[in-house]
């Protein structure tokens, strides 16, 4: 790993970390706030993650089109320093609209992933960024392993204090790219800042116009993006409900994800990906999610979970691939339109993704439901990763026929 891909990884690991911390906790603070059950308040949940989804939604193409005008570094910079008051707002909301106010500013400003795609796509040649983009993975992988873990621990001293840990990390974050991070876009290949390319609608029929194989491959994204919404959704939830597990138990269990995340996105994709092809890994990427989702929707014990992130683990290595080919087709000037859309694209399935997996995961473990079964949502995103084939194997197909008329 070359200077500049280490100061990413440490980069998107701090900002990992910071972000695992709060989730063992988040389902208490919905309760606490709202006031209600724990199968209701997953639903609450639901609906922030619409309106968070919704900002990021529309200010993807923004915080694009700036990292294109301004370089990646001061756009990462302002992200880090806006999470970090964000999580102390979050930590002493007095009431529900408090928290509801503290994610729609985390959604504006929520950047450091997409530029962090973009700063990478600056810094690799194309032919090796589906590689690359793998460490992203690798270092929210090992923020899984330490974040939830660490969230579970502190947890017992209040639902404030792992909040207040991740507030002094992203800001720990922004110091650290502030003196070491070096900016990875220079200025001659910059472009101008175009409102008209800056906004979701835009940026996408830009890409229908320019990069048709793109766009196809960017629908694959978003359904791809639609079936894992049930981890981001419900995990916690299903984990407390269905297992008995308490917040510590939680983020074991999401720092098992990270260990095999990390492993498999830092270690095994970058021996796998150059050898058989971004095409080839996406194929097992897919077949490794049906078998997670099966295990998952039919597990009715605690270390069955375990077995389904074991066998579920190289799924991570689709979305790396997706934008690896996605950005070998774009120019250098255009990585952070193309980051901003794909995030744009991402949100838009977190704007249908949580509400639909909370609701069917409240309506499936309800007490009178017709039938008790809170694994309900994975067998939703079994559904979605079938659609992500089909469309998958559609693009290839258009690309195919792209190369052939050339």
């Amino acid at each position: 790993m070359n200077r500049s891909l280490a100061f990413i990884f440490v980069t998107v690991l701090i900002d990992a970390i910071g972000f695992g911390v709060v989730i063992p906790v988040f389902p208490q603070l919905i309760v606490k706030l709202s006031g209600q059950p724990l199968a209701e308040a997953a639903e609450v949940s639901g609906w922030i993650a619409f309106l968070y989804a919704g900002v990021q939604f529309l200010m993807g193409p923004v915080i694009g089109g700036l990292s294109d005008r301004f370089g990646r570094r001061p756009v990462l910079l302002a992200s880090l320093a806006a999470f970090s008051l964000d999580y102390i707002v979050m930590a002493f909301a007095p009431t529900l609209w408090w928290l509801v106010a503290a994610r729609v500013v985390a959604g504006i400003t929520g950047a450091t992933f997409p530029t962090a795609y973009a700063y990478i796509a600056d810094v690799t040649p194309a032919e090796k960024r589906g590689a690359n983009f793998g460490i992203i993975g690798m270092a929210f992988g090992f923020g899984f392993i330490i974040g939830p873990a660490l969230g579970g621990f502190v947890a017992r001293y209040g639902t404030e204090v792992p909040f207040l840990v991740s507030a002094g990390l992203a800001m720990a974050n922004f110091l650290y790219g502030l003196f070491v991070l070096p900016e990875s876009l220079p200025p001659a290949q910059r472009r101008l800042f175009e409102w008209r390319r800056a906004n979701p609608v835009g940026a996408l029929m830009r890409l229908k116009s320019a990069h048709p194989v793109v766009l196809m491959l960017a629908a694959t994204v978003f359904v791809w993006t639609l079936s894992y919404q049930s981890l981001y959704s419900i995990w916690s939830y299903h984990g407390q409900l269905r297992y008995g597990w308490n917040p510590e138990q939680v983020g074991w269990s999401l720092a098992a994800v990270g260990v095999t995340g990390a492993f498999v996105q830092g270690f095994l994709g970058r021996k796998l990906i150059p050898r058989y092809g971004q095409r080839r890994i996406i194929q097992l990427g897919l077949v490794s999610a049906v078998a997670g989702y099966s295990t998952y929707a039919m597990a009715d014990a605690g270390w069955m979970v375990y077995l389904g992130i074991t066998v579920s683990a190289c799924q991570g290595l689709v979305f790396p691939c997706l934008q690896g080919l996605m950005s070998a087709q774009m120019a250098a000037s255009e990585q952070g339109e193309l980051q901003g859309a794909v995030a744009s694209i991402q949100s838009l399935s977190a704007i249908v993704g949580p509400p639909l997996m909370t609701t069917v995961f409240a309506r499936f473990s309800a007490a009178d439901a017709p039938v008790h079964l809170p694994g309900a949502p994975f067998i939703v995103s079994l559904v979605f990763v079938g659609v992500t084939a089909l469309l998958f194997f559609r693009a290839m197909g258009r690309r195919e026929a792209v190369v052939a008329a050339e």
